[in-house]
């Protein structure tokens, strides 16, 4: 039986008190796992403006309303707002859905600064970045973090080395085809890379390529195509816990009835034999959907 493990990267202040929330609840009323990774620092999104100059943001911005899923307010905070502090005031939210049983792990501390600086900072800059953000999973769950995804796939040299220093047993940081462990540069292996393997809903909704052919559809044809493929669907709790939650529940009844096994990253991970993982390296490549480079699983 193939498993569909299900990463949900919650960015926002509004992410988490509301469509993490939403999630939680359609996930525990269908009995269905999921790894949720928090931002756990203060929410910048209005920051993010800056990549309107980037290819392909402002076609991305248009297809998939940004406005409506984030909120005019959101889209303030770091800019005419200040920008609520998500771990301290979001503390029992988080708690809950990790005291639901749901696995909880590190998605970033400050998501638009890690977004896009990371990719050029130097090591000083990427352990503080990743310190902030385990210091504060510490200080809302009680225990440290083992399981890290990078925001907006974005990484630099030094952070799997650094992943494996802090304790991390796994990573989501990549796309990819399948579970590898990365080679780093001084020929060691890092913690072990669990990537993510299908397009996001936000990838695909609007895609003049696809001929019309709505995202929940195109996905239920990838997964049909390989049935005994395990994957890594990355979902956000922006958007398939708010505007999408209907079609993310649809998703999640077709690929049960179709035989899938859906489960977090923590099942998923259990099921492999970690110290047998092909080794493999992170590159920098594109992704259709998505503007700007993002890491991925060297070919």
């Amino acid at each position: 039986m193939a498993v569909i493990a299900l990463k949900i990267d919650v960015d926002t202040y509004r992410g988490t008190r509301e469509g993490a929330m939403r999630l939680a609840d359609l996930l525990e009323r269908l009995d269905i796992r999921a790894t949720f990774l928090f931002s756990l620092g203060p929410d910048h999104t209005g920051r993010a403006i800056k990549r309107a100059f980037r290819p392909g943001f402002l076609g991305k911005v248009k297809r998939t309303s940004v406005l409506e899923h984030y909120g005019l307010k959101t889209l303030m905070y770091g800019v005419l707002l200040p920008g609520p502090h998500i771990g301290r005031r979001c503390r029992e939210a988080m708690r809950s859905i990790a005291e639901r049983g749901f696995e909880s792990g590190v998605h970033t501390y400050d998501h638009v600064r890690w977004q896009d600086h990371v990719s050029a900072a130097g090591e000083p800059w990427t352990r503080r970045e990743l310190s902030l953000a385990r210091d504060e999973f510490a200080e809302v769950f009680g225990r440290m973090p083992v399981v890290h995804g990078a925001a907006g796939w974005q990484m630099n040299a030094f952070v799997p080395a650094l992943e494996r220093e802090f304790g991390f047993r796994y990573a989501s940081d990549t796309r990819g085809s399948g579970p590898f462990v990365p080679v780093l540069a001084d020929g060691t292996q890092g913690v072990p890379q669990l990537p993510t393997t299908l397009p996001t809903l936000d990838e695909l909704i609007g895609r003049e390529d696809l001929g019309g052919e709505d995202p929940v559809t195109h996905l239920l044809r990838i997964t049909a195509a390989t049935p005994m493929r395990d994957q890594v669907f990355t979902l956000h709790a922006e958007l398939e816990g708010g505007r999408y939650l209907k079609d993310f529940e649809r998703l999640l009844s077709e690929w049960r009835a179709r035989g899938s096994e859906l489960t977090d990253l923590a099942s998923y991970a259990g099921r492999l034999h970690l110290k047998s993982l092909p080794p493999g390296r992170i590159a920098s490549g594109e992704v259709a959907g998505r503007s700007g480079t993002l890491a991925v699983q060297a070919a």
